[in-house]
């Protein structure tokens, strides 16, 4: 009975039934023999269960490449077209490049890009050439003309008012549209003769132009430009004093003229010209009332006006 409890005992222990079959002997020997060895076969079991199992190692896998396979990988009909399409695209590549190369290479060296003239519209008293050679592209490539600088080099002649500009890859490549200033009066000093617009600068005289004022000045020629207000004053007596066509300018008096009547006239450096024109009207009545021939008159101040005559 001893021995069967021990059997019970361990298989109450794993969990599990094991069959023994254990053949007995007559002897007590014998007995104790097996149940050392029914004791051994169960110790061992208990071991091998609370030893975990060895963890699997699957062999590692490595991964071939996509196209070689090796020199003994045999090729199959796929790897053909893939290297053949491989091939073409390369192909189209090169020839893409080929003509995009060919492409620049013509717009650069070709003749057909390079400015040799260019249209100019608004021409009045200007010349083609003039302009041509004021935009400063004579012979420039039209990949380098920027249409901001050519304007800025034509606005620094004082003749052009403004200009627009517009290039295109169409024939004519640059177009110019040009505002020339209108001279106001023609501005003599010693041998020198110019235009003067209405701000007073000073133009290139340009062909003769009858309608024109023609102011001639005292002293040296100078290069500097009129002040507006003596420009502006010119041109106002000339529209309320009919028959006058040329007028006088000093440093001293100002702009004045000589009257047919036999005296001259000074109006100043061209302000409160209106009223100075009533002033003198009314000096001149006054003194024609009384029978005096004036050599000159000055109504430079309005405030205080005079007259020379003979012997006063």
């Amino acid at each position: 009975m001893g021995w069967r409890l021990v059997v019970r005992a361990a298989a109450h222990r794993t969990r599990r039934v094991h069959r023994v079959m254990i053949v007995t002997s007559e002897h007590d020997g014998d007995v104790y023999a097996h149940r050392a060895m029914l004791m051994d076969v169960m110790t061992s079991r208990l071991r091998q269960r609370e030893r975990p199992e060895p963890r699997r190692v699957e062999p590692r896998r490595t991964r071939t490449p996509a196209i070689y396979r090796g020199a003994d990988a045999p090729i199959t009909s796929a790897d053909h077209v893939e290297g053949r399409a491989f091939i073409r695209w390369r192909y189209v590549s090169g020839f893409v490049v080929v003509c995009l190369l060919i492409v620049l290479a013509v717009f650069f060296i070709s003749d057909s890009f390079y400015i040799h003239r260019i249209a100019v519209t608004g021409l009045e008293a200007m010349t083609l050439d003039e302009v041509y050679q004021l935009t400063g592209i004579a012979d420039t490539h039209l990949f380098w003309v920027d249409p901001v600088e050519v304007r800025r080099n034509l606005l620094t002649s004082p003749t052009i008012a403004d200009a627009q500009v517009v290039v295109s890859w169409n024939a004519p490549l640059v177009q110019v549209l040009i505002q020339e200033r209108e001279p106001a009066l023609l501005w003599q000093q010693g041998e020198n003769s110019q235009w003067l617009d209405l701000q007073g600068r000073i133009m290139q005289q340009r062909g003769v132009r009858s309608d024109l004022l023609v102011v001639t000045a005292e002293g040296e020629p100078s290069d500097d430009d009129v002040s507006a207000q003596t420009v502006n004053g010119a041109l106002q007596i000339r529209a309320l004093l009919s028959g006058v066509t040329q007028l006088r300018y000093s440093t001293a008096t100002g702009l004045g003229y000589d009257d047919p009547r036999g005296w001259q006239v000074w109006f100043g450096d061209g302000d409160d010209i209106p009223e100075k024109i009533l002033i003198y009207n009314a000096i001149v009545e006054d003194l024609q009332a009384r029978a005096i021939q004036p050599r000159l008159i000055n109504v430079s101040n309005p405030d205080a006006p005079y007259y020379n005559a003979p012997g006063r």
